[in-house]
């Protein structure tokens, strides 16, 4: 029986206008010519033979251009669910191949092409779940490239250093007992060691093991041996089962939190004197960057904390503290509630009333604002509450505070009771002060380093590969401080894998500056705050590296290659 078609509809039901279906791409320009003749279809030659009046399918061809005739092929019906043959202004053999603006269609063996789900309207599918704005962009112009005779200041803390050479290390091992001294005597002193471009025998350089030595001096409060005090954020399973005697002792726990005030507030006396460029306040929750004025292209003496809860950010409201959400693009309400101003509850709701009027004045200009439910003031408090909590304990809630507002929260950090854990292993534990320079209650402590020699397969046969590890917390300036002195002794070719203490990798935002420093006079104010003037010149640049880190380093012929 022969049956009548009127025209080829398939029953598929079109997607929402949001996604649309789409052939790939070509894969190849040696595609045959769309007008290859092709060999009828058998069921489709049976049925013009029984005189079916069947609808040509619309032609394509893999140029991408259609036409019809005898030696048009079939279209695979699920290029378009429409299945609508294409316009008949567009020519037959497609474009030419300098002015086609997309190659042709993916085909596979059996010409048949594959299909991609493709959002069809961008602007409604770039959604996040928190909005990342930072204030300040750099453009192509502002970013250096990753190869470059310095590296970019990261100031992030690092838990291993991994370096590799074809050049031993040796040197770096078995310091005599004289070159030790020196080097902490180097530290104390704040001695500047200037070495030449290449050592010629490092093992025989007693001034670059010396400096060596100084290099991988930090200072840290409280200092208790048997327990790891760096990490603090995720270090319970290393500290479970030490013998913590303070933990159920609430007289301890008062001396040792006593001692640490003391120790706290001298880091930030010699900070916000500049005999001390920076130090980190690491607690079981966040981390501090406290930063001198000058370093990092400010002005002022700058507090980063990462991550924050939205507990201790009203907490710091509530105290007075004025911060921002350098990650966060505020609204106006925001940025009022942040600057820790108290308003009265009259004063606050008229806020918020003034701010859901603006929020919905388009709804008047459109003559609808009757026909459509305003959502009340409860609903619009509670999500925002739910947006500043879904950001918690994530980079984009890392937190700048500025000028003296750092003064204020050095207070509240002292009487903060949600500073130390309550339960756990450390409960009743002060937060980790680390320092690169002496304080007061401080204790000296050094990074362990260890150099390895392997043998590594080559084409040839067997090398020798070198290795430096160094474990520990591994400030920034620790960090520019060896890489300068492997520059010399590994004769300006070496790599390194950099580990990063993830929590504080934020710390190389860049929020706005008021002003542009100038170096020379920031080098004079901060001369006796215990750096190298080089590693000084290094950590007063501008960050770049946004929310990553450094994670990988190579010098080849002085040039450094890096990436983050």
């Amino acid at each position: 029986m022969a049956l009548s078609v009127p025209g080829y509809s398939p029953s598929f039901k079109r997607p929402p206008e949001t996604l649309r279906l789409r052939r790939k791409r070509g894969r190849s320009l040696g595609a045959a010519s769309p007008t290859e003749e092709r060999p009828e279809p058998a069921t489709r030659r049976a049925a013009l033979t029984a005189g079916l009046p069947l609808r040509p399918f619309p032609a394509v061809g893999r140029g991408g251009g259609g036409g019809g005739g005898p030696t048009a092929f079939r279209r695979n019906p699920f290029a378009r669910l429409d299945n609508r043959p294409r316009a008949a202004a567009e020519p037959p053999n497609g474009p030419s191949r300098g002015q086609q603006e997309a190659p042709g269609p993916f085909l596979d063996s059996n010409q048949e092409n594959d299909l991609l789900w493709e959002e069809k309207i961008p602007e409604r599918t770039a959604i996040t779940e928190l909005p990342q704005t930072p204030h300040v962009s750099f453009s192509e112009s502002d970013i250096p490239s990753s190869e470059s005779t310095e590296l970019p200041v990261d100031w992030s803390i690092k838990t291993r250093l991994l370096f590799a050479s074809s050049q031993p290390f040796t040197w770096a091992d078995h310091l005599k007992a004289q070159e030790e001294a020196q080097g902490v005597i180097q530290h104390c002193r704040a001695t500047e060691v200037t070495l030449p471009q290449s050592i010629q025998d490092p093992k025989l350089s007693t001034e670059l093991r010396c400096a060596f030595q100084q290099s991988l001096i930090y200072w840290l409060h409280p200092a208790l041996s048997w327990l790891p005090l760096f990490p603090r954020i995720g270090a319970d399973r290393k500290m479970a089962g030490k013998t913590n005697p303070w933990s159920n002792d609430e007289t301890l726990q008062h001396i040792l939190m006593s001692d640490w005030s003391v120790s706290f507030t001298s880091l930030y006396n010699l900070l916000k004197t500049k005999l001390c460029p920076y130090f980190y306040v690491c607690t079981y929750q966040f981390t501090v960057l406290f930063r001198a004025a000058g370093l990092a292209g400010d002005d002022v003496v700058t507090a980063l904390i990462s991550p924050t809860t939205r507990g201790i950010r009203e907490a710091m409201k509530n105290e007075g503290i004025e911060f921002s959400l350098p990650l966060i693009k505020e609204s106006g309400h925001e940025k009022r509630k942040a600057s820790g101003t108290s308003l009265g509850h009259g004063e606050e709701q008229a806020v918020s009333d003034e701010d859901e009027e603006e929020s919905f004045s388009w709804l008047e200009e459109m003559g609808v604002q009757d026909k459509i439910k305003k959502p009340d003031v409860l609903s619009i408090k509670l999500r925002k509450e739910i947006h500043e909590v879904q950001m918690d304990h994530r980079p984009e809630s890392v937190v700048l505070v500025k000028g003296t507002n750092t003064f204020t929260l050095l207070n509240f950090l002292i009487n903060c009771k949600s500073l130390i854990a309550t339960s756990g292993p450390q409960a009743g534990l002060p937060p980790t002060l680390l320092s690169p320079i002496a304080f007061r209650g401080a204790t000296m402590q050094m990074l362990k380093a260890r150099s390895v020699n392997v043998k590594t397969q080559a084409p040839s046969g067997y090398r020798d590969q070198f290795s430096l590890e160094i474990t520990g917390p591994i400030m920034p300036h620790s960090l520019h401080s060896v890489t300068m002195l492997l520059r010399s002794s590994q004769s300006g070719s070496f790599s390194a894998g950099l580990y990063t203490h993830e929590p504080t990798a934020v710390f190389n935002i860049c929020p706005p500056k008021d002003k542009v420093l100038d170096k020379e006079a920031v080098h004079e104010e901060l001369a006796n705050c215990g750096l190298h003037p080089k590693t000084l010149d290094h950590l007063s640049r501008t960050p770049i590296l946004g929310k990553s880190s450094l994670r990988h380093v190579e010098m080849s012929d002085y040039i450094y290659n890096w990436r983050s």
